[in-house]
């Protein structure tokens, strides 16, 4: 979550930024794929395997037209939303399982409630960063 967030905040496209953002996304890899390992909770394929394999495609977006680099440089402004939303997924997982651990609470609505706030926050801060990829991706 740190590096997630070092990555977010930090000056884009130094060559710290990639090094700290190839350990976030290995880090991403090693946790959903050991979210996918999980099965005690329900015994069966459910919301928090459908929850990694987003958490994996969001990451491969990310990555994606970093890797392709076309000659538009739009390309990185894909880099960004995917990137940012992540991030925000990975916040939203810890969110997530902090509000659970309250006594005497509805699981799957604290679930939706914690993961909820946290995408609508993330949402409105990236909508507000966009204005400034724009002039810079334009």
């Amino acid at each position: 979550m740190v590096v997630g967030a070092f990555v977010l905040f930090t000056t884009k496209g130094t060559r710290q930024h990639k090094r700290i953002g190839y350990i976030y996304v290995f880090s991403m890899i090693l946790v959903c794929g050991s979210a996918l390992a999980i099965y005690q909770l329900t015994g069966r394929f459910g919301i928090f395997h459908v929850s990694a394999v987003v958490g994996f495609l969001t990451l491969a977006g990310g990555m994606m037209p970093m890797l392709i680099k076309s000659i538009d440089r739009k390309y990185k402004a894909v880099h960004f939303w995917f990137m940012y939303y992540s991030v925000l997924g990975l916040y939203a997982a810890f969110a997530s399982e902090i509000s659970v651990r309250i006594p005497d609470r509805p699981f799957y609505s604290m679930v939706g409630i914690a993961t909820g706030t946290i995408f609508l926050i993330g949402t409105l801060f990236i909508l507000k960063k966009e204005k400034v990829w724009t002039k810079y991706f334009s």
